[in-house]
């Protein structure tokens, strides 16, 4: 199997290459990269640096899908998740530059349906509060809307105003997707096209990205498409395609590193391509100019080099700085896919790093890069060691606090209810509707609109249970119910059970209250 991780071949995708650093030296790195795909444990991956407007290399690494010998080249599609959101900032940019919005305009003068739960935010909420984290609501806040359901986006525009806030405006970032869709919406209503559409006619098709796609469909169709990986019962295996049509200005495009050398050869020349322009200048400048200020945590020993002097989003990007040097990024993670763009426009220097697999191998060899590209100082970090250690460090303290919640359970303290009284019609005002039915004897939950959540329910103590999911790769969760003073059910709340689980599980924003028992249509 180790013999199937090694490196890939080079596709030339550039007539006249980029001269590469004097430290970079396409070989050792080349080795880097197995050696990475081997220790965290991941499959494949494509890269692509792009250099003073032309493309350095973009190359395959590794197999699309674990045991085969189907390789990864440089046209190898990669859903890019997050990396999406700044193609949407892009099309709000060109809008923009079209007369028809600004970043200061109300979201309520595009959707004047939109509500946010505060109707003060709502009246003030605008186009730049909606792609920047700082509306005052929760991490991840909404995002069990979209995830694996069939909510439409206009749906889950809709629903958000449901969601409680956790601080107060503009006061705090709180990374979000659901606002991302809501952007999207406002794109479409803007242009008078499809979110989808607008981004295929004035992004993709001017840029020559004719590897790109904004649907589900259009990635698993192609016969050189990356297989989703993660570890599951201790073991890699090819895990569940997120499906990402209802969130796709959050999170939907698949493309290439061919293609996205050309996004990022644009994106480092202030919107020019070699037909026109996609934004102006100022356009530019404003998605690369601090709007949120992000909290600076001392990282994990290990990645200690990586703490920033500052940290802030813009439109669509994380701003840092790096080796004294302002760093423009992004990442994008869906089951079993991760993703890193990187621009220093100093240097007019960009990294695309797609893979296959949810380790954080695309930010180690992101890092190798830049400390090559910007001919960093010798000794250096050895940035896959550092992530291999900080990812043991955080498994251990998670089994550490999942060892001492299961020493400090009481398995004998049964459940006050005999099982059938859990069993009924619930209903959350955010997500909508969920049923418990007493099958064979046990618990089994569904989630009305998320056909890949039914999960059957173990007793955990008192009136707690786990549920276990039967899709893979959803994060099992602890279901609770609250009783009246009568013994009747009051509601059940959840909570993932992992402290690892991806803050895309939002189940601590759930409130399910049982529903009479008739025969209503569901909210």
């Amino acid at each position: 199997m180790r013999l199937a991780l090694a490196a890939g071949c080079v596709l030339a995708v550039a007539a006249s290459p980029a001269p590469a650093p004097a430290q970079f030296r396409q070989k050792d790195f080349d080795a880097y990269v197995t050696r990475g795909l081997d220790v965290l444990n991941t499959p494949g991956a494509a890269i692509a640096v792009v250099k003073n407007g032309k493309v350095l290399f973009a190359k395959g690494y590794g197999v699309r899908t674990r045991g085969t010998t189907d390789r990864v080249d440089a046209h190898t599609l990669f859903q890019i998740a997050s990396n999406t959101k700044a193609f949407t900032t892009a099309a709000l940019a060109i809008l923009a530059d079209d007369g028809k919005v600004s970043w200061d305009d109300p979201v309520t003068k595009f959707l004047p349906g939109f509500q946010l739960y505060d109707p003060y935010v709502t009246r003030e909420f605008t186009l730049r509060d909606l792609v920047t984290h700082r509306s005052g609501l929760g991490l991840g806040a909404g995002d069990l809307l979209w995830f694996h359901s069939n909510y439409s986006r206009a749906e889950i525009a809709y629903r958000i105003r449901f969601a409680k806030p956790v601080s107060s405006f503009r006061s705090r970032y709180a990374y979000d997707n659901v606002l991302y869709i809501v952007a999207g919406e406002v794109v479409a209503a803007a242009a008078g096209a499809s979110w989808d559409d607008f981004v295929q006619r004035r992004i993709f098709a001017p840029l020559g990205m004719t590897e790109s796609g904004t649907t589900t469909g259009f990635f698993t169709s192609s016969p050189n498409a990356a297989s989703p990986h993660a570890v599951e019962n201790g073991r890699l295996q090819v895990v569940p395609v997120d499906s990402v049509e209802n969130i796709a200005p959050a999170g939907g495009i698949a493309s290439s590193v061919t293609d996205l050398a050309k996004w990022l050869k644009c994106r480092l020349d202030s919107g020019r391509y070699a037909g026109g322009r996609l934004f102006s200048e100022r356009q530019a400048r404003e998605m690369w100019s601090g709007q949120t200020i992000l909290p600076i945590a001392d990282p994990p020993p290990p990645l200690a080099a990586l703490r920033p002097a500052f940290s802030e989003y813009g439109l669509g990007w994380r701003l840092r700085d790096y080796r004294g040097r302002k760093i423009v990024s992004h990442t994008g993670g869906l089951a079993g896919m991760s993703s890193q763009i990187t621009l220093v426009p100093a240097e007019k220097l960009g990294i695309v790093i797609l893979t296959n697999s949810e380790a954080d191998l695309m930010a180690a060899l992101t890092y190798r890069l830049l400390d090559d590209l910007l001919e960093a100082p010798r000794p250096r970090t050895d940035w896959v060691a550092g992530f291999a250690q900080a990812s043991r460090l955080a498994r251990a303290g998670a089994d550490s606090l999942l060892r001492a919640s299961r020493s400090a359970r009481d398995s004998a303290a049964g459940p006050s209810l005999a099982l059938e009284r859990y069993a009924g019609r619930y209903s959350d005002d955010l997500y909508g509707g969920a049923e418990l039915a007493l099958v064979a004897g046990k618990l089994v939950l569904r989630f009305s609109r998320s056909p890949a959540f039914v999960g059957d329910l173990e007793h955990w103590q008192y009136d707690s249970f786990i549920a276990h999911w039967r899709t893979r790769h959803l994060e099992d969760a602890y279901v609770t119910f609250a009783l009246h003073p009568d013994g009747s059910i009051d509601k059940f709340q959840m909570a993932a059970v992992s402290p690892l689980a991806d803050f895309s599980f939002d189940y601590q924003d759930l409130l399910f209250r049982p529903l009479p028992a008739t025969p209503e249509a569901e909210p």
